[in-house]
C-alpha cells in the first residue's frame, strides 16, 4: 500500500513503463520465464512443486489457494515471491495465456487508467482533425477507410474486433464486419452482428457522409466490409493493427481503439447524469452498459470514472468549466475538467 498520493506525471510514467509501475507499487517486476512453482494434477486435486520437491510451506500454499487459479488451466506457473507483480500464469481451455496479478498491481493499474485517459483527451482533437482531413479524400484510400471506420467507432462504440475472435468464436467487431452485416438506406447505416460473448448488436446511425463511404466500401468485391484500393489498385481489407496504428500516429504510441471506448463510457455517464440528476447510480451504469454492449459490472469497473459514480451517488453538482475551442461537447468538457482534478 502506498503512503502518499502520486503526481499525475508519475502515474502517467507508471502507465507507460511496467517496470516503473511495479516500482511505484512496491512490487518486484517478474515474468514466467523465471523459476517458479509448478502445479501438478494428483487425484481430484493438485500438488505444487519447487524444483523436484513437493511444496509444503504453509504460507506459500495459503497464498496459492487465495489466487483461485482455475482447475482448467494448464502449464501453470506460480511466482515464488509473494511480492511479484504477476502471481501466476496459465493456459485456458482455448490455449490463451491468462494471468493472476498482485492486488497492489491491480490497484495501481486502475488508478493510472484514468490519468492515462486525461492524456488521451488532450490529444483527441488532433485525432479528430486528421479524421476530418482524411475522410474528405476523393479516392477510397487506406487512410480514408480507416478514418471512416474510427469515425463510426466514435459514434457507435463498436469494439475493434480481431481475426482471432472471428475464427475462434464467430464473433465480430468493427474491423471484421462483413458486407452482410450492414444495410444502408440513404443516409442511414444499420449494423447487425454477433459480438463478443455472443451479444447481438443492432446499431443504427444517420450520417450522410459515413453512409456514402461505407456503401463505397461495401461495393468493393469480397466479403470484408472495410476495404480500400492500394497504389496498384488492388483491394485490401483493413485490420485491427492498421486501425490502432492510425490512432497511435495521430495521438501517441500508448493509445489505441480501446481508449475511444473508455472515453465514450465516461462521456455517456456524464450525458446521462446531466439529463437525469436524480436517477439511481445503477440506472446510469445500465445506460452506459447498453451503449457499449458491456455488463453492468464491467462497465462500472472499467468504463466509468470513479468520480462520476460518486457524483451520482451523492447527488453532487458537476463542476463548472471554461469552454475551449477544441470541438468538445459539454459532456466531454466536463470529463476533462473532472479528469484534471482527479
Amino acid at each position: 500500500m502506498r503512503s502518499k498520493k502520486l503526481s499525475h506525471a508519475k502515474l502517467i510514467q507508471a502507465n507507460k513503463d511496467p517496470r516503473q509501475a511495479a516500482k511505484v507499487a512496491r512490487l518486484t517486476y517478474v515474468n514466467d520465464h523465471t523459476p517458479g512453482f509448478k502445479r501438478i494434477k494428483k487425484g481430484k486435486g493438485f500438488i505444487y512443486t519447487s524444483g523436484n520437491k513437493v511444496l509444503r510451506d504453509k504460507k506459500h500454499l495459503e497464498r496459492i489457494k487465495k489466487l483461485a487459479i482455475p482447475p482448467s488451466w494448464t502449464e501453470v506457473w506460480i511466482c515464488r515471491s509473494p511480492n511479484g507483480h504477476i502471481q501466476a500464469t496459465g493456459l485456458d481451455l482455448r490455449q490463451r495465456k491468462q494471468y493472476r496479478y498482485h492486488p497492489g498491481w491491480n490497484r495501481l493499474r486502475s488508478e493510472t487508467k484514468f490519468h492515462h485517459l486525461y492524456e488521451f483527451g488532450k490529444l483527441l482533437p488532433r485525432l479528430r482533425k486528421r479524421i476530418s482531413r482524411d475522410i474528405l479524400s476523393k479516392k477510397l484510400t487506406r487512410e480514408k477507410v480507416l478514418a471512416a471506420a474510427i469515425n463510426l467507432m466514435e459514434k457507435t462504440y463498436i469494439r475493434i474486433g480481431s481475426e482471432s475472435y472471428e475464427k475462434l468464436n464467430g464473433s465480430y467487431g468493427l474491423t471484421t464486419l462483413k458486407d452482410q452485416h450492414v444495410l444502408i438506406q440513404r443516409d442511414e447505416i444499420r449494423v447487425s452482428f454477433s459480438g463478443k460473448k455472443g451479444v447481438e448488436h443492432n446499431i443504427s446511425l444517420k450520417n450522410k457522409r459515413l453512409a456514402r463511404i461505407v456503401k463505397q466500401c461495401r461495393d468493393i468485391p469480397g466479403k470484408a466490409l472495410f476495404q480500400y484500393y492500394d497504389e496498384e489498385n488492388k483491394r485490401r481489407p483493413i485490420d485491427s493493427t492498421l486501425l490502432n496504428n492510425y490512432i497511435k500516429e495521430a495521438t501517441a504510441p500508448e493509445f489505441s481503439a480501446k481508449d475511444i471506448r473508455t472515453w465514450a463510457g465516461s462521456v455517456q455517464a456524464i450525458t446521462f447524469y446531466l439529463s437525469n440528476p436524480d436517477a439511481p447510480v445503477n440506472m446510469m451504469i445500465d445506460w452506459v452498459s447498453e451503449k457499449l454492449g458491456n455488463t453492468r459490472n464491467v462497465c462500472k469497473k472499467y468504463y466509468i470514472h470513479p468520480s462520476l459514480l460518486a457524483f451520482c451517488e451523492e447527488k453532487k453538482q458537476l463542476p463548472t468549466y471554461k469552454k475551449v475551442n477544441n470541438g468538445f461537447s459539454e459532456s466531454e468538457e466536463l470529463l476533462m475538467c473532472i479528469l484534471k482534478k482527479n
